[in-house]
């Protein structure tokens, strides 16, 4: 069984916050990942650009980062798998998703695949929608495609 724990830093956790985590937990399912204990920050702009300069040198913001951890943690009945954390900005992923002509909601569920699939191990070199990595990316959105995380809205629509 999967566990995943959703914080928010320097934004309000969003009250959609459950579904994030139950669509983690399906995303985790179709890689056949068991008993992974992942996290993901959601933050706005100000934080992933602090951390994206720390880390990476990079003085500006993104929308997806991922720490890997790999580490593996023995609770007394059952070993557990620490993976890292994902940290998504908000503010980009709203930039992104009007720039790529898509909803937001569809945008958070492709970067919670591909942070995932980071922290699973995968790596891409270009952005080029070839890339294996990137080709399983959009293989698990188009099959997880009537999972929604906003609950009020699907393709962008307000209900």
């Amino acid at each position: 069984m999967n566990t995943v724990v959703v914080n928010a830093q320097d934004i309000l956790m969003p009250l959609w916050s459950s579904s994030l985590c139950e669509y983690a937990k399906k995303v985790l399912e179709e890689i056949n990942r068991d008993n992974w204990e992942l996290s993901i920050l959601l933050c706005a702009d100000k934080t992933i650009t602090e951390l994206n300069a720390q880390y990476r040198n990079k003085n500006e913001p993104t929308d997806i980062l991922t720490f890997n951890l790999g580490s593996q943690m023995n609770d007394g009945s059952k070993t557990v798998y620490l993976p890292g954390d994902i940290v998504i900005s908000l503010d980009t992923l709203h930039e992104n998703a009007r720039y790529f002509e898509t909803s937001e909601d569809e945008e958070l569920r492709r970067l919670v695949i591909h942070g995932i699939l980071h922290l699973d191990g995968m790596d891409h070199v270009t952005l080029d929608m070839k890339e294996p990595m990137l080709v399983l990316q959009e293989e698990i959105l188009a099959k997880l495609n009537n999972e929604y995380i906003f609950p009020d809205r699907k393709n962008g629509e307000e209900k």
